[in-house]
């Protein structure tokens, strides 16, 4: 019988994982199918496909956890999403590849080891009465800080201390964030498989669970939205097996990409019921394709 292995956190205590909602369409399809800690002590030789999911402590250990990857990558099993795309998606300087692609990004400057003149001087720049700065290497909007021109300088300060010598985006803010909330569209072996819309809590400014945000899901999204979604994933190298695409509504009724989500994405099986079997399908697609005869 072949074997699926899904990476995860070693301590689920407070996430939202909803991987397990795949097992049994893969039981179904004829494969046994094991959650493991991605930094865990594991045979990769003895698993066909390793699905990279909710590993959601990585980027505190990112030289290990691409350590781990390329193991795997080595062994017998077949990694998704690819090693390559893993290191590409790592780092979000991704979003100028995107850009140069013609894709409709945020506006972003980058930064290393942000100073405050630095963050000043983007709220000129941008000529944005409030910016976002944060870490091009992280998750889960982890050290991300919202400044406005009326920030103290001691916020500044201690903002700038939190992100030394790290690389660092700014970006102005999208009043489209708190004003509508952010797209997320899910794709699944290239296909739209469903669309939800995360929304912030009141007076917060992120849309991740761990932050007090909402979700809803999109039964029909509007045509430009899936356009716009689309034409990230045709721009991308190789088709992955599974990606998040986010976007937020710009002033000019546009779609700007937010982030690409080809490593450890949520994918809200749980809003659509159908995306659990198709997710189950495309795993057995891969491993079929890369078994090499074995």
């Amino acid at each position: 019988m072949p074997r699926c292995a899904f990476l995860t956190i070693a301590n689920q205590d407070g996430w939202k994982i909803d991987d397990h909602l795949v097992h049994e369409p893969l039981r179904q399809l004829g494969w046994d199918v094991v959650d493991l800690a991605w930094d865990g002590d594991v045979d990769w030789n003895a698993l066909d496909v390793v699905v990279i999911r909710s590993t959601w402590d990585y980027q505190y250990a990112m030289d290990r956890f691409l350590d781990v990857l390329k193991d795997i990558d080595e062994s017998r099993a077949t990694l998704c999403n690819s090693l390559a795309t893993v290191r590409w998606n790592a780092d979000k300087s991704y979003l100028f590849d995107l850009q140069r692609r013609g894709i409709e990004t945020v506006p972003t400057l980058h930064v290393l080891s942000p100073t405050p003149a630095d963050i000043r001087r983007a709220l000129v720049h941008f000529d944005a009465p409030q910016i976002v700065i944060k870490p091009t290497v992280g998750a889960g909007s982890v050290d991300t800080f919202r400044i406005t021109k009326a920030t103290a300088q001691e916020d500044l300060v201690s903002h700038c201390q939190t992100l030394a010598r790290r690389s660092c985006f700014i970006q102005p803010f999208m009043d489209g964030i708190t004003a509508e909330g952010e797209f997320s569209l899910i794709y699944i072996d290239g296909q739209l498989s469903h669309t939800i819309l995360k929304t912030v809590r009141d007076g917060d400014f992120r849309v991740q669970s761990q932050h007090g945000g909402g979700v809803t899901f999109i039964p029909e999204p509007e045509a430009t939205l899936v356009v716009a979604a689309d034409r990230v994933i045709a721009a991308l190298d190789d088709v992955p097996l599974y990606a998040r695409v986010d976007l937020v509504r710009t002033q000019q009724e546009s779609f700007a990409l937010m982030e690409l989500e080809l490593i450890e994405p949520r994918l809200y099986f749980e809003f659509a019921e159908h995306s659990p079997k198709l997710f189950a399908n495309a795993i057995v697609r891969y491993g079929e394709q890369n078994s090499g005869g074995d």
